[in-house]
């Protein structure tokens, strides 16, 4: 097997060079095509011609696989493109104070203040979404809405009222 991986690496490397725009995309795909001979270490072939045919059909397959995936990523990114020319994420100039003092939690107390104000989890769901406790996110997210109002207030041209 080792001698078939040698024999044949750099080969699978430049046929998936030749066919992917980029060389990380390349070797990533040598990387699973020799998982899937690994795998199925029992199926190659005694032959070295045979077994060299055998490795370059599962290297086929992965890169048919990837290629399924990238159309798969490259249309949903057009639907999610498609709907924020719909209604595009625009912060208005009266609130852009509020976005930029979220901005400025910790990341840990901005993500919970974003699912749960900008994607209406409520906490419980944050905290599952999270993989922490209840416990810990109700504790984060009155650390965040203290800081919050402390930024905010800090700003006397505009009222503020407690979180």
């Amino acid at each position: 097997m080792r001698q078939l991986v040698r024999a044949n690496s750099g080969d699978l490397l430049s046929y998936f060079a030749r066919r992917v725009p980029s060389t990380d995309d390349a070797a990533d795909l040598v990387s699973e095509t020799m998982v899937t001979v690994w795998r199925r270490v029992a199926s190659v072939p005694d032959d070295d011609t045979e077994a060299r045919m055998w490795m370059f059909g599962v290297a086929r397959r992965v890169l048919a696989d990837h290629s399924r995936s990238g159309t798969r990523r490259s249309r949903l990114a057009e639907r999610l493109r498609e709907e924020l020319a719909l209604r595009p994420l625009v912060v208005s100039d009266d609130l852009a104070f509020v976005w930029d003092a979220v901005q400025a939690l910790p990341e840990r107390q901005r993500e919970i203040v974003l699912l749960v104000h900008g994607d209406g989890f409520s906490l419980a769901e944050a905290a599952q979404l999270i993989h922490t406790s209840g416990s810990t996110i109700r504790s984060r997210y009155a650390a965040a809405l203290a800081a919050l109002h402390r930024s905010l207030a800090h700003d006397d041209a505009r009222p503020v009222s407690a979180p």
